[in-house]
């Protein structure tokens, strides 16, 4: 046992309490310290991770951003091909209505030309009817100029007179008869080419 020497000195009992006292607050305050250091390395790493996360929510959201604008882009896309099917479909209607038309119309000019083939073969055979008559009259022109030129050097002239002035108009009526087989075969010819009196079909 130590000799006790006064307030302080080897022994006493306060100063030994003191410096445990003093020593547990230097463990706790050890402790308190490496708690501190480890809260502040946690801290940091929590702030580093902060700032990550940080960075990743600003790069997610520039993405939703640019996925944004290209729905957007995409859907006007969509709108405009919409668009341009709604007009190649009212064009292609209108085209068929005109092909339906133009059908028509030359369904009414076959018919037409039809018509006309039939008018201009009608007219060719008339004409050669025609012909065939201005032959005859032409023969019996031929006959009566016979008679006349017999009845002239028999003396009878007013019978040579008339049958001279039956003559004339016998052959003023087969000029006629030949000028309208000629205009017949004309318009035969301009129904094949597709013409008729200057016009076409």
């Amino acid at each position: 046992m130590a000799i006790f020497r006064g307030d302080g000195g080897a022994g006493d009992s306060n100063t030994d309490a003191t410096i445990s006292a003093v020593t547990a607050q230097a463990d706790i305050a050890t402790t308190k310290a490496s708690d501190a250091a480890a809260s502040a390395v946690d801290a940091a790493n929590s702030a580093t991770t902060a700032t990550t996360k940080a960075a990743e929510a600003s790069t997610s959201a520039t993405n939703a951003a640019n996925s944004a604008t290209g729905v957007a882009a995409y859907a006007t896309a969509a709108e405009n091909s919409a668009t341009a099917a709604a007009s190649s479909e009212t064009n292609a209607a209108s085209s068929e209505t005109s092909a339906a038309s133009s059908a028509t119309g030359a369904a009414s000019s076959a018919t037409a030309a039809a018509s006309s083939a039939t008018s201009a073969a009608a007219s060719a055979t008339a004409a050669a009817a025609e012909l065939s008559t201005a032959a005859l009259k032409a023969n019996n022109l031929s006959d009566l100029a016979s008679a006349s030129t017999a009845r002239t050097n028999l003396g009878l002239g007013t019978a040579a007179t008339t049958a001279a002035t039956d003559y004339a108009t016998a052959a003023q009526g087969a000029k006629a008869d030949t000028a309208l087989q000629s205009n017949s075969t004309l318009n035969a010819d301009n129904m094949t080419t597709g013409t008729l009196n200057g016009g076409t079909y």
